[in-house]
């Protein structure tokens, strides 16, 4: 960035969380995430993702809640993210609501310390490359459409 660049972002440390999850859960969990936190990006609450359903594999040991089984059994899942300001405690009430709330007796988790681009509110919203300042493109949802 140079003096004569204004500067549009900043960064913030959290964690994401990547679980793999049945995609006929996927509500279930979200609703049981957003009752701890609000999984905020600047102006927008309830921000995630979920892939498109891929495969996940295992093979149950003896001794787990389940049956054992000889062979590898499969499940259609989505992979589910979202990010968790760098706040421990609202890390565990995250770890907590996914317990309490996923089908499996050991769920999918995993979780990275990472960073995260944030704009600064205001800034640069007269780039022609903003959507709102184009024609609008199919993929921008019917609320925000000019």
């Amino acid at each position: 960035m140079t003096e004569t660049t204004p500067q549009r972002h900043w960064i913030e440390a959290g964690h994401l969380i990547d679980l793999e999850v049945p995609e006929p859960e996927v509500e279930h969990v979200l609703t049981a995430v957003r009752r701890v936190i609000r999984l905020q990006h600047g102006d927008f609450e309830a921000v995630s993702f979920a892939s498109c359903p891929g495969t996940q594999r295992f093979r149950v040991l003896p001794g787990a809640r389940n049956a054992a089984t000889d062979d590898v059994v499969t499940v259609p899942c989505v992979s589910l993210r979202f990010f968790v300001p760098g706040d421990d405690d609202a890390l565990g009430a995250v770890m907590s609501a996914l317990y309490d709330v996923h089908p499996y007796e050991e769920p999918v988790i995993y979780i990275q310390a990472v960073r995260r681009g944030r704009h600064i509110a205001g800034a640069d919203e007269d780039n022609p490359n903003r959507f709102w300042n184009r024609e609008t493109p199919d993929w921008v949802p019917e609320p925000h459409r000019n």
